[in-house]
């Protein structure tokens, strides 16, 4: 009922803070570079970042119909709990006619989640640039009702991203390996820049550090980076030429945030890559894919469901179950009902008779299997949705319990989740 309503009333309330956006957006009249997609958002974001600095103000944390004209506006939700939207209804008015930032580039990650909130956010926003680099089923269910026997959840999620294209003023940089961006071209009249994986002559996984080679040029990074950053950085070049911008080829100032495979110390000299901050089925396989090419000598998987997956959901997670074996780890723990259901079944035939895997429903459950089994020196990769909160297991899987503070989902809301979890 809950959800019914949040469907509801979300686009009458984006309009709300929308309307006051838009006219705040006119005053301050910034270049706009928009980073659209299904994952990756925030790498390239923060890509840019390194690159750019101060010369441009970016929306971290703000990327949906909501959280857009939030940041327009000079607004956040601190405590993510529903008594701030009260105050936040109330400032609006009086935020839209404050000065307005000194920035004269705004970059923003924007995603289109539901059925048009692309076109809402593409119309607020008209981009003077478009990165799109990558389509996936994300928050899927929102989109069944649009796939008939002509029309696939693919290429319905994709049309929904493609009116950022058609509003887009000056540049699209895409991917030209994904048939589905492609196919969305014919929205757009401005000039396209395609980046291909022939450009990308070598990738190199470290403990920690990620190493590309493209078009004979090395870059190397202090982090742990899937061979798909290779189309993000290449956008982040596309983008400095098109800014007439000098590229720090050494990335000096490149940080992710939290959650995003992040290494930390754990108990036992295990190595624990934090990737909790959501997933998707093609987030997953790429983290998957990462962790292949890790070396380790033991490496466990702890997945938990991948969530908003509608009538998809089955097919998702029992190709998420062919992703997984075909790392062939050394223990698989499952947390979920969705993973319990789908994935394990189709594990459970290979891993028979062993001790390789484990499925459970209770965040605490998963946290005392680990806690009771880790022997050490084991690398174990953590991803799911985010609302399954696996960062509440890492937290008392450190060895320094101040690397508590470089995990994600800090804010009251999940503060109280966790205990609600018993942890």
């Amino acid at each position: 009922m809950l959800g019914k309503l949040k469907n509801i009333f979300f686009f009458p309330v984006a309009n709300y803070f929308k309307f006051f956006a838009q006219i705040r957006l006119k005053r301050w009249n910034p270049q706009i570079i928009v980073v659209t997609g299904s994952s990756g958002k925030t790498t390239i974001l923060h890509l840019i970042e390194s690159q750019l600095q101060e010369k441009a103000k970016y929306s971290y944390h703000a990327n949906s119909a909501m959280g857009i004209p939030f940041d327009i506006l000079g607004l956040s939700r601190k405590t993510l709990l529903p008594a701030e939207w009260i105050l936040l209804f109330i400032l609006a008015p009086f935020k839209t006619f404050q000065k307005t930032f000194s920035e004269k580039i705004y970059i923003v990650e924007a995603d289109a989640d539901r059925p048009n909130e692309g076109k809402f956010l593409a119309r607020l926003l008209h981009p003077d640039v478009t990165i799109w680099l990558n389509i996936g089923r994300t928050h899927s269910q929102n989109f069944e009702k649009l796939v008939s026997g002509l029309v696939t959840i693919d290429a319905a999620i994709a049309y929904e991203f493609g009116y950022f294209l058609e509003n887009t003023k000056s540049l699209a940089i895409i991917n030209s390996d994904s048939e589905l961006i492609v196919n969305q071209l014919q929205k757009t009249k401005v000039k396209v820049e395609k980046i291909n994986i022939s450009d990308l002559d070598n990738y190199k996984l470290d403990k920690d550090c990620t190493e590309f080679t493209i078009n004979g040029k090395n870059y190397k990074f202090k982090n742990l980076l899937p061979e798909e950053v290779f189309y993000s950085l290449q956008a982040t070049f596309l983008l400095l030429d098109y800014l007439q911008a000098k590229p720090d080829k050494l990335f000096s100032k490149f940080q992710l945030p939290p959650g995003r495979s992040s290494i930390l110390k754990g108990i036992k000299d295990t190595t624990i890559i934090d990737s909790s901050y959501n997933a998707n089925l093609g987030s997953m396989t790429t983290l998957i894919n990462l962790f292949k090419a890790y070396p380790a000598k033991k490496k466990w998987l702890v997945l938990g469901d991948m969530l908003e997956q509608g009538r998809f959901e089955q097919e998702e997670h029992e190709k998420l179950a062919a992703a997984i074996l075909s790392l062939d780890p050394d223990r698989v723990i499952l947390l979920g009902k969705l993973v319990s259901t789908y994935t394990y079944p189709k594990l459970k035939s290979v891993f028979a008779n062993t001790d390789k895997l484990q499925a459970f429903n209770k965040l605490e459950d998963v946290l005392d299997y680990l806690l009771h089994n880790i022997k050490g020196g084991e690398a174990i990769l953590f991803k799911a949705s985010q609302s399954v909160m696996l960062d509440a297991v890492i937290e008392h899987l450190l060895q320094n319990k101040s690397d508590g503070d470089k995990l994600c989902r800090r804010e009251k809301y999940w503060v109280i989740r966790r205990k609600q979890e018993g942890l």
